[in-house]
């Protein structure tokens, strides 16, 4: 067994802490107009966000103090609960629906995300799963096929709510920890192929998507509908300048941008801070994945470095995805930012993710 350290990286606990504050200034900006007109109180979002981040936090620092070897021998039994709460969602009456996807399991006022937490899970199983089975990753019928055919069951849960944007973090989360793990570079390539006809599939089974594909290469073909969201996040990051509208002088949450304290929170940081804002964002989560690859290198066993890169790729993998949306270079699709955008299994689901791997570090070489 490692020798544990006397103390975690305190660096990626600054930088958590750094995004986790801002995240909570900018939901309480991008949502001060809407939260007023709609439930006659301007801090209704703040307070839930701030709810939701005390829980996470308190989750985080617990998760700190478990041995993160012990994800191991629970892996498996997350995974299975994480299954099972993916088919439950899908229960009209107990799945709740909202924008047209049944994602939510409602508790109370509050409700959970299950495609959210299989994430982690499936990262904890397939780190269990690499580090115990490494000699079989070069061959793609006993490495590489047993682990694809566990994710895409999960993709496939997923995408009958459906959730494309969750459930392609999940699917490129799993490709990155198989790729690190040593798989051949030729199975890769087929897989690409495979992947393309897989994706122009989905988008021609729903003319949901083709409209937004569509109108990612031309917005403005259809402004008020397909290519709506696209041009509003536009015309907020547009007059944010080099140093922004200000903090609080956001135009575009008067109900032009469709909430923006959700997956738009960049456009709004663009909007009010600026260039120089929005570059300060991305250099946050730069230097936290930084850290996460520096904990990955420095573990002391396989299954911590997996775990490790796992978390960082989800991490990384999401913020692509989102800022790239937000600036007119993905399609549209609903995925949160990290730390910063409203919601509380999102917010939830990272912060125990920082909680693991806070604790590997507790045991890094480095």
């Amino acid at each position: 067994m490692p020798i544990k350290k006397s103390t975690p990286d305190f660096i990626l606990i600054g930088l958590t802490f750094t995004l986790l504050a801002l995240g909570l200034v900018m939901v309480y900006s991008a949502s001060a107009v809407m939260a007023e007109y709609n439930f006659k109180d301007e801090f209704f979002f703040l307070k839930r966000q701030m709810l939701f981040a005390g829980v996470g936090v308190a989750a985080m620092l617990f998760i700190l103090t478990i041995d993160y070897w012990t994800w191991r021998n629970w892996a498996k039994l997350m995974l299975v609960v994480c299954f099972i709460l993916l088919i439950v969602v899908l229960i009209p009456g107990i799945g709740v629906e909202r924008n047209g996807s049944r994602s939510w399991i409602g508790v109370g006022a509050f409700s959970i995300q299950p495609s959210e937490f299989m994430k982690l899970a499936m990262i904890a199983f397939l780190a269990k799963y690499l580090s115990e089975d490494q000699k079989y990753i070069t061959s793609f019928k006993k490495g590489v096929l047993p682990a694809l055919l566990l994710v895409f069951t999960a993709f496939g849960l997923i995408m009958l709510q459906p959730d494309l944007g969750t459930g392609t973090v999940m699917v490129g989360t799993c490709i990155v920890m198989i790729f690190v793990a040593g798989a051949k570079i030729s199975h890769f390539a087929w897989l690409g192929l495979l992947g393309l006809l897989g994706f122009v599939g989905l988008v021609a089974s729903a003319p949901y998507r083709i409209r937004r594909i569509t109108s990612f290469l031309d917005p403005w073909n259809d402004p008020l509908d397909s290519g709506f969201q696209m041009i509003q996040s536009l015309y907020a990051i547009g007059p944010g300048g080099l140093f922004g509208l200000g903090l609080g002088e956001s135009r575009q949450k008067y109900f032009y941008l469709p909430e923006p304290q959700n997956d738009f929170i960049f456009a709004i940081i663009a909007e009010e801070l600026g260039f120089i804002g929005g570059t300060f964002v991305l250099l946050l989560f730069s230097l936290l994945l930084w850290r996460g690859i520096r904990i990955a290198l420095g573990a002391n066993d396989l299954f911590g470095t997996f775990l490790a890169v796992g978390i960082v790729s989800m991490i990384a993998i999401q913020v692509m995805i989102n800022v790239g949306v937000v600036t007119g270079l993905m399609p549209v699709t609903g995925i949160t930012l990290p730390f910063l955008s409203y919601g509380g299994s999102s917010l939830t689901l990272m912060l125990v993710a920082v909680g693991v791997l806070l604790n590997i570090s507790r045991y890094s070489r480095y």
